[in-house]
């Protein structure tokens, strides 16, 4: 099995007691989930909307992690898996590299619906999830573990960590002559989406070196996001970013 492979990310596997979710978790599951699903519908790319088909996603029960990765494994070979809370860089890094990507178990309450300072299964699952059914955000995502994975430079860690918040994370393109979301911060929160509809932040076209220059908000609305044209640009900066670390290296 691949998680015999894992050192720094094993303490932090654990089962998801799927049987031990109540009622009301479900209710807010489903509150949550209908919540959002009208604007992203309308804003959303279109492989975000393909991948949340091909998952299967509930509007009425949380999802179960394991029928999840039986949906996306043998397209991607991605894996939702079950983590007991926020990981340590290198425990992170090697769960991307194995194409498995770490998954909170927890749901937030109904009094936090809006906003919570961390993620929970709604933001991992509903914001991340559908896009790695998309081959080519999946081969981006491992790469980009696999590429973290090995530096232990703080300040290239740091500029790299830039491109997975305005990918990943806050990640807007241009599709149909529109601005479409992917990011999952972004598709999981009313606040940052209406934030971008309404022209809330200003919306750059995506260029590696300004993405890997520009500072990170973790406690405001985003002021400026970058919009790539196609997930190959986004594989091929991949790329770049990592000959950048390379030649680093070498200096």
């Amino acid at each position: 099995m691949v998680t015999r492979s894992l050192v720094a990310a094993e303490p932090f596997l654990i089962k998801q007691q799927y049987e031990n979710y109540t009622a009301e978790q479900h209710s807010v599951w489903s509150e949550l989930v209908r919540r959002r699903l009208p604007q992203v519908r309308d804003y959303a790319c279109r492989e975000y909307l393909e991948g949340y088909d091909i998952i299967g996603l509930s509007e009425d029960r949380l999802p179960n992690l394991g029928e999840i990765t039986g949906r996306l494994k043998p397209r991607t070979g991605w894996s939702t898996t079950a983590v007991s809370g926020f990981l340590p860089a290198d425990a992170f890094f090697e769960m991307l590299q194995a194409r498995m990507f770490p998954t909170t178990t927890w749901l937030r309450s109904r009094d936090s619906l809006g906003y919570i300072p961390e993620p929970d299964i709604f933001h991992d699952v509903f914001g991340h999830v559908p896009m790695h059914a998309h081959p080519v955000f999946a081969e981006f995502l491992e790469h980009y573990g696999s590429v973290c994975a090995h530096i232990r430079d703080a300040q290239m860690l740091e500029r790299l960590g830039r491109l997975f918040w305005y990918t990943v994370e806050f990640g807007l393109m241009r599709q149909d002559k529109k601005i479409k979301i992917y990011g999952s911060g972004v598709i999981s929160s009313h606040g940052e989406c209406t934030n971008v509809i309404e022209g809330g932040c200003e919306v750059r076209d995506f260029r590696l070196e300004e993405v890997l220059e520009t500072p990170v908000k973790v406690d405001e609305f985003q002021k400026v996001l970058f919009a790539i044209e196609s997930f190959e640009q986004l594989y091929e900066a991949m790329h770049e970013a990592e000959r950048q670390v390379k030649e680093s290296a070498r200096a």
